[in-house]
């Protein structure tokens, strides 16, 4: 049975003889938590321990924000918590986690802190690393797991530990979606049935960038096998790239530019999304290098983050997905 601690002293006296994998949380768990839950037991194995923190952190949250209205749902989460496998479910108070009130001293996100959400919600990835470097050291894990659909968050936590020698290892887990596509989200709940249709189009947009991405690629793969003008215009034209195929020099100049295609085919379903009832009101759509958050050109290559964010009604959402671009031929 799950156990449920208020203080960090009852989390330390507990013993452990493996090692501890922790999930933070500010709760309202759905299956994107659960699956980071299970796959802390995976790592922390039969022997080892896994804690789901729970606390909503003030700190995070800037004016006008939703931290009056955050789902509060203690029970139903120690019941997800509990069928996922966490041994503990550690729940503090905001006097726990920061005594004497807000902490004059703080964990300064930089520079990356202040792009894309940074640059939506000043303050906010401040906020977020000082209460995750606390909840670090309240409870010393080994190893600290984190979702992908926070992709800025998860690079800025990574950053944190290494640059501040924490020792313990992150994981990123991918991203959980529902059948439609629309990422889980605590916030999702917010949504009205229209809303949430207008929604959609946030996945929509990245799957459009990801299904132009897959073309480029494979349209730079196949330039790059076939080296003969005439016999790369012939394997362009079998794979249905007839236009292409009408100038393959154009073509393999263009391919290096795939990033400036992504960004394009995922704009044109945002844009489309806008007219809709309710509209979508969108907040960025960038595709980044995930070291810094900085928008790649279109000769980058290696891993990026293409990611968006945007408003329905009242609700705030974000979503992203990792894509990685060859080598130049």
């Amino acid at each position: 049975m799950t156990t449920v601690l208020r203080t960090a002293d009852e989390l330390h006296a507990r013993t452990r003889a493996g090692r501890r994998a922790v999930v933070m949380t500010m709760g309202a768990l759905h299956e994107g938590h659960a699956t980071l839950i299970r796959t802390a037991r995976t790592i922390a194995g039969p022997d080892g321990e896994v804690v789901v923190t729970v606390f909503v952190n003030p700190l995070q949250f800037g004016k006008g924000e939703d931290l009056d209205r955050y789902p509060r749902t203690l029970e139903a989460d120690l019941k997800i918590a509990e069928q996922a496998g966490a041994d503990a479910v550690f729940a503090p108070s905001v006097d726990e986690v920061y005594p004497g009130g807000e902490p004059q001293v703080r964990i300064s996100a930089g520079p990356m802190g202040e792009r894309l959400e940074g640059g939506s919600r000043p303050g906010h990835f401040d906020g977020m690393l000082t209460v995750v470097a606390k909840l670090l050291h309240l409870t010393r894990p080994d190893v600290a797991l984190y979702g992908q659909k926070d992709a800025q968050q998860l690079a800025l936590i990574r950053r944190m530990a290494r640059d501040l020698n924490f020792g313990v290892e992150i994981v990123g887990v991918p991203t959980v979606r529902e059948e439609d596509g629309l990422a889980l989200s605590s916030r999702n709940r917010y949504l009205a049935p229209k809303e949430r249709r207008t929604a959609l189009a946030l996945s929509q947009a990245l799957f459009a960038g990801r299904d132009r991405h897959a073309a480029q690629e494979a349209l730079r793969a196949r330039a790059r096998e076939v080296p003969a003008t005439r016999a790369r215009a012939e394997a362009l034209s079998a794979i249905g790239e007839s236009r292409a195929a009408a100038d393959a020099h154009a073509v393999a100049k263009a391919v290096p530019g795939a990033p400036a295609a992504v960004r394009a085919a995922a704009r044109l379903v945002l844009d489309e999304a806008v007219r809709l009832d309710p509209p979508l009101e969108l907040d960025y759509l960038a595709l980044v290098d995930p070291s810094d958050f900085t928008e790649i050109g279109d000769d980058f290559t290696g891993e990026a983050v293409l990611a968006v964010a945007a408003r329905v009604g009242t609700t705030r959402l974000i979503d992203n997905i990792p894509l990685t671009f060859g080598a130049a031929s």
